[in-house]
């Protein structure tokens, strides 16, 4: 028999994924085979597989000792290997906090090894004292978005598993608006747009079309012209879908191009203008009416933006150097 006791992190956890993340090598049907023979316990009490953890819970579990690892469990992320960029908080609290993500800094690690956003803000809470990597066995913490590397703006971070939880449902039920700046080649037609994308993972480029079409969804885009001046407009940009590559593809299709934009951009303008990525930034976030039972539910009606981005900056040079 091995015991656990539940930390603020596994709050909220589902009973069956924290025994997913204590054993090793074993096949679920016998995980739910103990469930049924009252070898898995919650204080001392039956508990079913969907039953949610509180911090400070007992867990007790009756399973033959192979299946749990020898020695001390690995954190769920190695520590970072090499020394992380510091990071930049716009909001925080005890529950979560929103980054900013300057342009070419990677969201999570790849095969290079660059730095990456989220091991610079596990290192930023390890710093702080809000995260042990070697003490934490089944969360580290998490983005809840995502941002292309050349894009710079807000990223939502989870400090804990409840936290993801809740953000993800934010998202995933459309309690959340996410509303970009962006630089195009030209004034775009302002309004909202319908199209449909498909995303080719061979080249990982999109193609639009104007009617609906097989192996196609619909994308959603509302444009704005904040001000103008020459070649360039600076527009803001609301996602009402969430697709890859979405804004800088729909603007293409529109026949404005994000400044910069390599994949589908205007060469010509990007090599006049010397920019080495898409003028693109995740500037502001809206949060809508978050129901009760959700711990994010003080967010109702909240808005989190980013004051002076670096792309205003980059808008203004651009416009006085005509």
């Amino acid at each position: 028999m091995k015991s656990f006791t539940a930390g603020p992190n596994e709050n909220g956890v589902r009973l069956s994924r924290f025994v997913e993340g204590v054993t090793k090598d074993m096949p679920r049907s016998m995980m739910y085979k103990a469930f049924r023979n009252k070898r898995i316990k919650v204080n001392g009490k039956r508990a079913e597989p969907d039953t949610r953890l509180s911090a400070g819970d007992l867990i007790e579990l009756y399973i033959n000792d192979e299946f749990f690892p020898v020695g001390k469990p690995a954190a769920k992320t190695a520590k970072p290997p090499r020394r992380q960029p510091p990071v930049t908080v716009v909001y925080e609290d005890e529950n979560f906090a929103v980054l900013y993500k300057p342009a070419h800094l990677l969201c999570h690690s790849d095969r290079t090894g660059d730095a990456n956003l989220v091991d610079a803000f596990a290192a930023y809470l390890e710093a702080k004292g809000e995260y042990d990597p070697h003490a934490e066995k089944r969360f580290a913490p998490a983005l809840c978005n995502r941002l292309d590397r050349g894009t710079e703006g807000l990223v939502l971070a989870a400090k804990s598993y409840a936290a993801l939880r809740d953000l993800n449902a934010i998202i995933r039920d459309d309690m959340m608006k996410k509303e970009y700046l962006t630089i195009t080649v030209g004034a775009p037609p302002q309004g909202r747009f319908v199209a449909w994308l498909q995303h080719s993972e061979k080249n990982n480029k999109v193609r639009i079309h104007a009617r609906e079409s097989e192996g196609y969804k619909q994308i959603i885009t509302e444009v704005t012209v904040i001000r103008q001046a020459g070649p360039f407009a600076l527009c803001r940009i609301g996602l009402i879908t969430g697709r890859t590559h979405q804004i800088r593809a729909h603007l293409a299709y529109l026949g404005h191009p994000v400044l910069g934009d390599i994949k589908y951009g205007n060469h010509k303008m990007n090599e006049r203008t010397g920019l080495k990525t898409q003028a693109l930034c995740a500037q502001r976030l809206t949060f809508g009416r978050i129901p009760e039972e959700n711990t994010l539910q003080y967010l109702s009606g909240r808005v989190i933006k980013l004051n002076d981005p670096e792309i205003v900056k980059t808008y203004e040079r651009l416009t006085a150097e005509k």
